[in-house]
């Protein structure tokens, strides 16, 4: 799990860019499609900083959300390798840890995620964003939230949704894990 010093890091990044940008708290909310008080949060540390979000805001600062995360621009531009364990993790939900295996690729369109869930008596917490989803379930019980509606994918199944409809994963019975493809 992302560690409070990890996040003031990040928020950090955030804070310095959007100075260099030259761009007030309210443009850079607008830009990134938040509101004013949800950015302030962020930019602040106060509440806990969504992937969506950091996305958002890179993608308003023109930036890679890599350099967000970690304070350096991808470097590969052919191909690049992630070694098992090896991807930036990214922890922004409490039950999800993601960890992003593309991270170091100039220019991606598709953001690949490793996603383990840790098993919870709470709902999943629905999130949404731009671009199109796709989850494979690797491991254990997947139960998937779109909208109203509820499914369950177990290892080897998939689903492909529009993830603008808000939505949430969460584990059944057992720690899961599935990889996650994120058109942004």
């Amino acid at each position: 799990m992302a560690t409070n010093e990890e996040l003031q890091l990040i928020t950090e990044r955030i804070k310095y860019l959007r100075d260099i940008l030259d761009l007030s708290q309210t443009e850079m909310a607008e830009k990134a499609g938040l509101s004013l008080s949800d950015y302030q949060n962020y930019e602040s540390g106060k509440c806990e900083l969504p992937i969506s979000a950091i996305y958002a805001i890179a993608a308003a600062m023109n930036v890679d959300a890599t350099e967000l995360l970690t304070g350096e621009a991808p470097r590969m531009k052919d191909y690049t390798v992630t070694r098992k364990g090896q991807g930036i993790d990214v922890e922004r939900y409490e039950g999800y840890a993601f960890e992003a295996l593309a991270h170091n690729f100039v220019g991606r369109d598709k953001e690949p995620m490793l996603v383990t869930l840790a098993p919870s008596d709470e709902k999943a917490k629905l999130v949404t964003h731009g671009g199109q989803e796709f989850n494979y379930v690797l491991e254990g019980k997947v139960g998937v939230v779109i909208g109203s509606k509820t499914l369950i994918l177990e290892a080897g199944d998939s689903i492909y949704f529009d993830p603008r409809i808000p939505h949430g994963q969460f584990a059944i019975d057992a720690e899961a894990k599935f990889l996650t493809i994120i058109d942004k």
